[in-house]
Formats: C-alpha cells, sequence, structure tokens
C-alpha cells in the first residue's frame, strides 16, 4: 500500500508543477502571485526529488546479490 501512496504522491506533485510552470509562463498573474506559486514549484521539485531517491534506492537493493551490485538483462513482457 505504501507504493501506491509514494507513486500517487509523485504523480500528483509533479501535475500540479506542470501547472505552476504553465502557469509562469503565462505571465498573467501578479509578482505576488508568481513567488508564491514559484515556492510551491520548488516545494513539490523537492518532493519528487525525494520520491525518485527513494525509488532508485529500492532499485539499487532489488540488483544487489550476494554483496555485489549486478546488471540485469531489462525485457519488455
Amino acid at each position: 500500500m505504501p507504493k501506491k501512496k509514494t507513486t500517487t504522491l509523485f504523480e500528483d506533485s509533479l501535475a500540479e508543477l506542470e501547472r505552476l510552470v504553465s502557469q509562469l509562463e503565462q505571465g498573467d498573474i501578479s509578482l505576488e502571485e508568481s513567488l508564491k506559486s514559484f515556492e510551491r514549484g520548488v516545494n513539490l521539485t523537492r518532493t519528487c526529488q525525494k520520491a525518485l531517491q527513494e525509488a532508485e534506492q529500492k532499485v539499487q537493493i532489488l540488483i544487489e546479490k550476494n554483496g555485489t551490485q549486478t546488471l540485469e538483462p531489462f525485457t519488455d513482457e
């Protein structure tokens, strides 16, 4: 269940970040609103980076065998 929560958090954060970037690029909001949006975007970026780092750590753990890391071939099945 935590996997789904983390995935949802990442996806929701990324979607909100994309909306904020689009809004900032349009330039139709005040400076104060732009600063608030930018601050929110920084926080969302940190949330996404943390989720990606956690996923990378899980991948590293999953591919580690006998104390050494091995590359596993990717198959699209």
